[in-house]
């Protein structure tokens, strides 16, 4: 059966206790599993139609035309146009939308109303349309969904090549250890900035583009900070005493000094997820990000900024910008108390 050191359960414990740091984990752990199902909450397709008898499920489903439902046209229906035909028609067919009627892309022009339009219950707009006439919630739900995805697995991959990279430069040391010292600081000195506008200069800008250039600058903040923890515990007698049984270079690794820096990994990934965020914002922000109509916060805090009379675009991006990124600082501070090696150790 799984079981959880005594060790590590007095440190969930510790977190439990922390009250506004757990639940920010929950809350954010919450928001992340519903992103991965948007489609039910935020979407142009129905969830469900029922015509005639039959069951309709587009949101996950194919293309349904209008021929599909004794309509004379053979485009992709309009489902909200589709539920208003139904409930006039009133012959039991109907139609279930999503809360909030209106996918990421979608332009929402009247040919009265220009763009951006306030909020507005009646149109399902609840927090107004941007510049081109989008739903703002659904841009931001979506714009999550990609910020939030983006920042895990650039934290996974920087994390996983900094934690190899510095344990094997502190256990191995010598000229390993020299060379790569020389190759990190000559690397962190290339410009992130310039490679990131030739890059987008040359390359179609994506989202693994992104992941890939951050990966590359930034792993090296973790591998320091492994270096310096291995050196430590290799010098201890349970290192010591596993060479003397045979052990290899990885299973001591693995096995036995990496369990024992474990806490510094847990410690600064909240803060690295903040940090990831923050770069995609900014960078979508100035123009060098995703490439449009691609959903992003970035490119609402600018649309914010250069219509302030259209100030449910600013507050609403800057609002969630500032939730999340406190949800996450908040959990970082309550790792890194429950987490505290002064306090909680193997050798105590």
């Amino acid at each position: 059966m799984f079981s959880i050191n005594p060790l590590t359960q007095k440190k969930l414990t510790r977190f439990r206790q922390i009250k506004r740091s757990y639940y920010s984990f929950m809350l954010l752990s919450l928001l992340i599993l519903l992103s991965c199902i948007a489609e039910v909450f935020v979407n142009s397709k129905a969830l469900m139609v029922s015509y005639q008898g039959q069951w309709y499920f587009p949101t996950y489903t194919g293309v349904n035309t209008g021929e599909d439902f004794g309509l004379d046209y053979a485009y992709e229906v309009d489902y909200r146009v589709l539920a208003q035909t139904f409930s006039e028609e009133d012959q039991g067919n109907w139609v279930l939308m999503p809360p909030v009627p209106w996918n990421a892309f979608e332009q929402d022009f009247d040919g009265v109303n220009y763009p951006p339009n306030p909020p507005s219950w009646q149109d399902s707009h609840y927090l107004g349309t941007d510049v081109l006439g989008r739903d703002v919630v659904a841009r931001l739900v979506y714009g999550f969904r990609i910020a939030i995805w983006f920042a895990l697995l650039t934290l996974t991959l920087c994390y996983s090549i900094g934690v190899v990279i510095g344990c094997l430069m502190g256990y191995m040391g010598g000229k390993f250890d020299l060379l790569m010292q020389r190759g990190i600081e000559i690397w962190s000195m290339v410009p992130f900035l310039y490679v990131i506008m030739i890059l987008v200069s040359i390359i179609q800008p994506s989202f693994f583009l992104f992941v890939l250039i951050n990966v590359m600058f930034g792993w090296m903040g973790i591998t320091w900070y492994m270096r310096t923890l291995t050196y430590k515990e290799k010098a201890r007698e349970y290192v010591q005493a596993a060479r003397v049984q045979g052990a290899g270079l990885w299973r001591i690794i693995l096995k036995h000094i990496l369990p024992n820096t474990m806490v510094m990994i847990v410690t600064l990934a909240p803060f690295g997820v903040v940090a990831n965020i923050s770069a995609l914002t900014a960078l979508d922000y100035l123009g060098l990000g995703l490439m449009p109509p691609t959903p992003s916060w970035g490119d609402l805090l600018q649309q914010g900024k250069s219509n302030m009379d259209a100030y449910w675009i600013g507050a609403s991006v800057v609002s969630a910008i500032v939730l999340v990124l406190t949800m996450v600082t908040f959990i970082g501070e309550g790792v890194r108390e429950a987490f505290d090696p002064k306090k909680y150790t193997r050798y105590r």
